[in-house]
């Protein structure tokens, strides 16, 4: 080739970067499993005590999230929050359950609504819905309706 030194390395590096962005891209997935899902919280001890006590979540730990990284990452300057993570199960496939308590920041709470956008359920295997609603509803949790049935197994999804 026919290539200047400043035109190599660019071409060099351009080069490297695709091959790169080639191997994203080759992946049949750019990512994997869900990590966590995050839940923004008023209280953190009182939403640990119903994840653990109520539905049976293991407590897996805390953290307190402070400094320029979680300044950039939340968007807001001097942030600061209680992070608690707790898990229903041992498998690495499940997900736990991310509750994030905002410290000294004003949280703005909405009354909840389905036809908002925003994280709109959050679902969890058990084996006898019937009980676990009766567990619910004796600990004054509100559910939008008793449970429901539903048979998606003939769209390729489950019941």
């Amino acid at each position: 080739t026919n290539l200047r030194g400043s035109e190599k390395i660019y071409k060099a590096r351009s080069k490297f970067q695709f091959d790169e962005i080639k191997k994203l891209l080759e992946r049949k997935n750019m990512v994997g499993r869900i990590y966590h899902v995050g839940l923004t919280v008023s209280d953190l001890d009182r939403s640990i005590a119903f994840y653990r006590d109520i539905l049976g979540l293991e407590f897996q730990g805390e953290i307190f999230m402070e400094g320029e990284e979680t300044d950039k990452m939340f968007r807001r300057a001097n942030c600061k929050a209680r992070v608690a993570y707790l898990n229903g199960s041992k498998a690495i496939e499940a997900p736990p359950v991310e509750l994030i308590q905002f410290v000294d920041n004003k949280v703005n709470q909405m009354q909840s609504d389905l036809f908002t956008t925003s994280i709109s359920e959050v679902c969890f295997y058990t084996d006898d819905i019937d009980s676990a609603y009766k567990i619910l509803i004796e600990n004054h949790v509100e559910c939008l309706s008793e449970p429901q049935y539903f048979d998606f197994r003939a769209d390729g999804f489950g019941e």
